[in-house]
């Protein structure tokens, strides 16, 4: 019996609407919903760095991959995903080094930091089909993502502005917007919300650079776009925020503190050490910085949310490191009784910590640990409210379901986890909506049912043998695959390899 994939679903269904019974009503199929992702095939790239970020070209049947590597973009024809041909790479050594890729309809665009990297980047544009290169457009410092909008005509980096080693040059970290119809290049910093700086902290919004101001402290790193292409979300990992910006006014509209979750309460408890000879979850009096790296909006009866990879990240360079362990800080024992032996290795005593925060009677006692990430994904409102965080679910799944991977087999516990890097959604018309969460210390994603999104369903975790650190997830859709069946696209930074996961249905 021959398989029917939802490609030959939609034709039978477009047939029948051209077809009408006697009483003139309309017969359609019922979309298939199912979900059946299986491993297909892999691309081997290079190695560490070769294959960070990938987009797929439906006109020229194209995948476009970052590699850092070899300061390139590889590109492989995936028509036939038994055998990827691998054709020539577009070279970017005289630009700098490539941090993202996308693509809309035969056109390819790929965000470059410069060779400084604190200088300004740049977005480059080119033919899908030729690779020639069409413009050029000058953005902020390190743009670490670029994004088309919906419809095509408008391309959105967010430039993150990271400092030198020495920490004494910081560029501000801005965010642009390129008018593809016109070409005009709007570069949108934060300084307007400097005057507000006292009140977003007082909501968990971090600003803590040496000598920065709100302005120059703000990292943008991640992009999500709404539907109608009117709004862009921009994750700002490091400040633990989220930026709302007006695409038609072109303006940042609002910096949505996303707050601290506790790790005290049910369904937060965590494994807070690599020291312990043991993975149990436990509850303890620690704060998680939510502090997300990829993001993605999704439209789900009617409303708009975006999800969030809540990862953390702290800042740890020469001229100036956040990062102290819990065994090293001076707690206050009115809070942390010694009795507590919170410092000890097994306990608390690995787990690392800030010095930016805790400190709340300024006594130079911690009288609350904080902890980078949120070892979960997350549900916002579009106005950036929380609607569900997925708790321990990460930790509790990757345990039941594959022990020998937690946390990198516990070597993680004392810092973030399995580490959320990467989301995505695959949206089966508007009956289902599921969501990937790419795991970078386990080599993982999850895969959950986020149809209900106040009440996200697990379903499973998928990996392949040889896959080591998931930075970039991809959907293909079943009408734009090549195979005809929805695509999981992983790329793995640390194996450089692509895989795909095809919806086998």
């Amino acid at each position: 019996m021959k398989t029917i994939t939802r490609s030959m679903l939609a034709l039978f269904s477009m047939l029948t609407l051209a077809c009408h019974n006697d009483d003139d009503t309309t017969q359609t199929l019922p979309v298939n919903t199912e979900v059946n992702f299986q491993y297909k095939s892999t691309i081997v790239v290079g190695g560490e760095g070769s294959a960070e970020i990938s987009s797929y070209d439906e006109v020229s049947k194209k995948l476009f991959i970052t590699n850092s590597e070899s300061n390139e973009i590889s590109v492989y024809n995936i028509e036939n995903l038994e055998q990827p041909i691998e054709e020539s790479a577009i070279g970017l050594s005289a630009y700098g080094s490539p941090n993202s890729v996308t693509t809309h309809n035969g056109k390819l665009a790929v965000a470059v930091e410069a060779l400084v990297k604190q200088d300004p980047g740049k977005i480059l544009t080119y033919d899908t089909s030729n690779l020639t290169l069409q413009k050029e457009y000058t953005v902020g410092a390190l743009p670490d993502m670029v994004t088309f909008s919906k419809e095509g005509n408008i391309l959105v980096s967010a430039n993150e502005g990271e400092p030198n080693g020495d920490y004494t040059i910081d560029p501000v970290g801005s965010i642009s917007i390129i008018d593809l119809t016109t070409d005009a290049v709007s570069t949108l910093g934060f300084e307007a919300f400097n005057s507000q700086e006292t009140a977003l902290e007082a909501q968990g919004f971090r600003v803590f650079g040496p000598g920065a101001d709100l302005a120059k402290d703000v990292e943008p790193e991640y992009i999500a776009i709404s539907e109608d292409s009117r709004t862009a979300w921009v994750s700002l990992q490091e400040n633990n925020g989220i930026a709302k910006v007006d695409l038609i006014a072109k303006t940042i509209d609002a910096i949505y503190p996303l707050g601290y979750k506790d790790f005290n309460q049910a369904g937060n408890e965590i494994d807070a050490s690599d020291k312990d000879l043991e993975t149990t979850l436990k509850s303890w009096n620690v704060k998680g910085i939510y502090q997300p790296d990829a993001i993605v909006a999704v439209k789900i009866g009617g409303v708009e949310y975006v999800i969030s990879a809540n990862e953390g990240d702290s800042r740890d360079y020469d001229g100036f490191s956040e990062e102290e362990r819990v065994e090293d800080l001076m707690l206050d024992t009115s809070v942390y009784p010694v009795s507590g032996d919170f410092q000890n290795e097994i306990n608390l005593g690995r787990l690392k910590t800030t010095t930016t925060l805790g400190d709340v009677d300024n006594d130079n006692d911690v009288e609350q640990i904080y902890s980078y990430g949120a070892r979960s994904f997350s549900i916002w409102s579009a106005n950036g409210s929380l609607v569900y965080d997925s708790g321990n679910s990460i930790a509790t799944e990757t345990l039941a379901t594959t022990p020998s991977r937690f946390n990198d087999a516990d070597k993680r516990s004392d810092d973030k986890g399995a580490e959320p890097e990467s989301v995505a959604v695959l949206n089966i018309g508007d009956q289902r909506h599921v969501l990937f969460v790419g795991l970078e210390r386990t080599d993982q994603v999850m895969v959950y049912d986020i149809t209900n999104p106040l009440a996200p369903t697990f379903l499973t975790i998928l990996s392949h043998g040889g896959d080591e650190a998931p930075e970039g997830l991809l959907v293909i859709p079943a009408d734009q695959s090549p195979t005809g069946n929805d695509l999981l696209v992983v790329s793995n930074e640390d194996s450089g390899t692509v895989s795909f996961y095809e919806n086998k249905q």
